[in-house]
């Protein structure tokens, strides 16, 4: 929570006081009143938000996975620069 000097750090320094006190004011009366959401909803979205963690034994079909394509992309590469494939200076 903001104190009020922070708020008033905020404001623009073209304000008069009594307007500037108004505003302060009322940030404090917000965030005074601000709603909390309820446990249930944090908590889902906390289970959407999160990672999620993969089974064991997917993980090496995925690291698997990860070293094929690198390897083509690797390839693919390396034929470019040899001025083959479609990125062939050719």
């Amino acid at each position: 929570m903001k104190t009020t000097g922070q708020i008033r750090a905020e404001l623009p320094p073209e304000l008069d006081e009594g307007e500037r006190e108004a505003l302060v004011a009322l940030a404090l009366r917000l965030e005074a009143t601000r709603p909390s959401p309820s446990t249930g909803f944090r908590d889902q979205l906390r289970q959407r938000l999160l990672p999620r963690r993969l089974p064991a034994a997917s993980r090496p079909a995925l690291a698997a996975a990860y070293a094929v394509a690198g390897s083509l992309l690797l390839a693919l590469a390396a034929a470019g620069l040899a001025g083959v494939g479609p990125f062939g200076a050719g």
